[in-house]
């Protein structure tokens, strides 16, 4: 008894000791994941570009590719959530072989580009621009206004892709929309009805933190 009398004021002294030990691990914190932020983007025209194709009965499509004059879109979750476009519709370029030679009396390169420029098609004197502005995202897909040769339809865009990080984004979906709801029809109607009424798109947006 006399033993346990005096060790109890050792072992008590040493629980206080270990009591304040400075043994103990410290806090860790995670740090923000950069997509799960609300970021905007400033779309840069000089490396964003919008391809296109249409299909013909019988004879070969063709495609090309026009450029922004400017834009801004808002991405979350690894999501774009947002975002307007406004398109150069006289940025035309033609990337498929699908032509006539030069000097021919029909289906040359230059008669496409003519045709697809004047008021038999896009107008583009009078409707230099065209633009899309979304209103809704659901997963991948956006909801939205679509604007071509002066007439504002509902257009979708699918396939929504995104990488991004704090100063850089790269997004991209498909749009197909019935050139007929916009007045792209060509006054021969013959001729009209040879064409694909289906445009498709495909949208490539590099964008700057803002």
């Amino acid at each position: 008894m006399n033993n346990l009398r005096y060790l109890a004021p050792t072992l008590l002294i040493a629980g206080f000791a270990a009591c304040s030990s400075p043994e103990a691990a410290p806090a860790t914190t995670t740090a923000p994941d950069p997509a799960a932020q609300e970021r905007s983007y400033t779309v840069d025209p000089a490396t964003s570009v919008v391809a296109w194709s249409g299909n013909m009965i019988g004879m070969p499509g063709h495609s090309g590719t026009l450029k922004f004059t400017e834009g801004s879109f808002t991405t979350k979750d690894g999501h774009v959530t947002g975002g307007n476009f406004t398109v150069d519709m006289k940025s035309y370029a033609l990337t498929d072989t699908s032509y006539a030679p030069d000097g021919s009396k029909q289906g040359t390169r230059a008669m496409l580009m003519g045709h697809l420029m004047s008021p038999d098609f896009f107008a583009v004197d009078s409707f230099p621009t065209a633009k899309f502005n979304i209103t809704s995202v659901e997963g991948n897909v956006a909801k939205g206004e679509l604007t071509v040769r002066g007439r504002t339809n509902p257009a979708t865009v699918e396939g929504i892709t995104l990488s991004s990080d704090s100063s850089h984004a790269i997004a991209s979906g498909d749009v197909t929309f019935n050139r007929q709801d916009f007045g792209v029809a060509w006054k021969a109607t013959m001729k009209d009805m040879v064409l694909s009424d289906d445009i498709k798109l495909h949208i490539e947006l590099h964008g700057m933190s803002k």
